[in-house]
């Protein structure tokens, strides 16, 4: 009998155990493989798989350490339960108590990948997802376009008041989710993508290109994507860089009029339908909060009730037209809401993920596998963190699932490359 047949499991006798052992880590590779993917459609499938992948975790053998970055998570997770419990309002907050679960993500990828195939698998399921959920907004768009046409109202407002969202239900996580599909997938196709499958694969690309346009959110197209973008043509071959303009005069000619407006609105937006002048106060009203505020924020889920008290006199009122329910900055939001620590330790963890992965591909005799995860990982880093200056991304769950399972999967791809390179000496 194999050592791995002898590990005792839930206190069965030698042979359930040998049964359970040989099914064990399918059985929790699948559902964490499932958690990970369905997050792109279902918040309630996705988060029921994590919770079903960590009672796997808990009941199986512990023989892996999580990746080396429990000290800054465990701060950033008690500096936002003070937060709470300081606010006033501890049961107010206790949403965003709860969204620490997303956060078990972590431990369930760390104990059921073991491969970059498995990664890799991953992305492609993720690019299957993210082009059926363009082809859903692709309908949208035409829907809507027949609509603005029966009622002679084809205007770039029309438009904007009602993005595609795909299988999301808002278009800022429809846009998130295809742009970190997207990167994972370029990535793929830069460094690791064999040769019968380029053809299919840039044929996606192209496809999560155009409904990331088509969404209009520009903190996506415009900045967060051709960040990530730009980091791995440069990682890939320097020289390749030069194909980001010709790309963006070529997008810029051949979308709908809708986009090219949504392009000029950064310098010259359209009054109050463009956000401009609602993150300007968003901004103005979380900066007072962290002044007033400092240590613990506000507390959590107490940005949206206590904002109007903290945007500044002179503020023309009535206020812009927008959401005001968070600050629309990570930055701003987390030490606003929990503190500038809870900030710094979020930021400490991210800073770290980003040096482990660049010092293993440092490290040299890097495989094209693990180069593919790293970098795509790290290029969803830099547009997460880029996109994260005018949205609070990291706040919603989906974004923040598919964030931890590539900067988790990419720690799970350089223990194994570790281990194999130990192995061989």
């Amino acid at each position: 009998m194999t050592p791995a047949e002898r590990i005792p499991i839930l206190g069965f006798s030698q042979e359930p155990a040998a049964f359970l052992a040989q099914h064990y880590r399918p059985a929790l590779f699948g559902v964490a493989f499932g958690s990970a993917v369905s997050i792109m459609g279902s918040i309630a499938v996705s988060q029921i798989l994590l919770g079903v992948g960590l009672v796997l975790v808990m009941l199986g053998p512990r023989q892996l350490d999580l990746p080396p970055i429990k000290l800054p998570l465990a701060l950033f997770f008690a500096a936002t339960v003070a937060a709470d419990l300081l606010s006033g309002h501890p049961l107010a907050g206790l949403p965003q108590i709860r969204k620490l679960y997303v956060f078990g993500m972590i431990v369930v990828v760390t104990y059921a990948f073991d491969s970059a195939k498995q990664i890799r698998n991953l992305v492609i399921a993720w690019t299957g997802v993210g082009v059926l959920a363009a082809g859903a907004g692709f309908a949208e768009v035409m829907a809507r376009h027949k609509e603005a046409l029966s009622l002679k109202w084809n205007t770039y407002d029309y438009y904007l008041d009602d993005r595609i969202k795909g299988f999301s239900s808002h278009w800022m996580t429809f846009g998130a989710e295809q742009m970190i599909t997207l990167l994972m997938l370029f990535s793929f196709l830069l460094f690791a993508c064999p040769r019968s499958w380029r053809v299919a694969g840039w044929c996606c690309a192209a496809v999560l290109w155009v409904s990331l346009m088509l969404g209009l959110t520009r903190c996506i197209f415009l900045l967060g994507l051709p960040l990530g973008m730009l980091y791995l043509l440069w990682s890939f071959k320097p020289w390749t860089v030069v194909m980001i303009p010709a790309v963006a005069l070529v997008s810029y000619a051949s979308v709908p009029f809708q986009v090219r407006e949504r392009v000029k609105s950064v310098i010259t937006p359209h009054g109050d339908l463009d956000s401009n002048a609602q993150r300007s106060v968003s901004r103005l009203a979380g900066w007072e909060m962290v002044k007033a505020h400092p240590w613990f924020g506000v507390g959590p889920e107490q940005i949206k009730p206590q904002f109007d008290s903290y945007v500044p006199k002179t503020v023309h009122r009535p206020l812009p037209h927008g959401w005001y329910g968070h600050l629309h900055n990570i930055y701003l939001q987390y030490a606003a809401e929990r503190g500038i620590a809870a900030l710094i330790f979020l930021m400490w963890m991210i800073g770290k993920m980003a040096y482990d992965f660049i010092r293993h591909l440092r490290s040299g005799n890097v495989t094209p596998e693990c180069k593919f995860v790293l970098h795509g990982t790290i290029a969803v880093i830099i547009s997460v963190l880029a996109e994260g200056f005018f949205e609070y991304n990291l706040g919603d769950s989906e974004v923040l699932t598919m964030f931890l399972v590539a900067t988790t999967g990419a720690y799970v791809v350089m223990r194994r490359e570790t281990h194999i390179c130990q192995h061989h000496s």
